[in-house]
């Protein structure tokens, strides 16, 4: 299928996609902060620059958008114009997520992943759901864990 816009204007548009500072990240934020835990910001020396980094839990968590990082869910469609690039794109998103939860658990940190489909178009209750089950790994639970939808 052949782009309905031009390339100039698909530019501008892939330009303007965030990858700090999206709606999911800043909802998780608020919520954690207003929680009473305090956080880092995309700490560069750890692997992956995680999103949010509690040293004093030693947790790391990321927010993840379920196009650019392959989530299987309803969120993520393959594109269906230059399918190759975006194969080879996201899976390679994908690898460097694998690799860097392996480099940050073998370090001694614990991983949460909130995906993009665990917020996104759900009620204030699911939402506030979701972000319980957040609060309660950073103080009870080892390891990693996984949020979706």
């Amino acid at each position: 299928m052949i782009d309905v816009v031009d390339s100039q204007t698909r530019s501008r548009m892939m330009s303007g996609i965030k990858g700090v500072d999206t709606k999911p990240e800043m909802l998780v934020r608020r919520a954690l902060h207003a929680r009473g835990f305090r956080y880092r910001l995309h700490v560069k020396k750890l692997p992956g620059k995680p999103d949010l980094v509690l040293p004093k839990y030693k947790v790391a968590i990321f927010v993840n958008g379920c196009f650019w990082h392959r989530h299987a869910c309803r969120l993520f469609k393959w594109p269906s114009t230059r399918s190759e690039f975006w194969k080879g794109k996201l899976n390679r998103n994908a690898e460097r997520d694998k690799d860097n939860i392996r480099e940050l658990l073998h370090i001694g940190w614990r991983i949460l992943v909130i995906w993009e489909c665990a917020l996104k178009g759900r009620d204030e209750e699911l939402q506030d759901e979701v972000l319980e089950k957040a609060e309660n790994f950073i103080i009870h639970s080892a390891g990693y864990e996984e949020l979706s939808g």
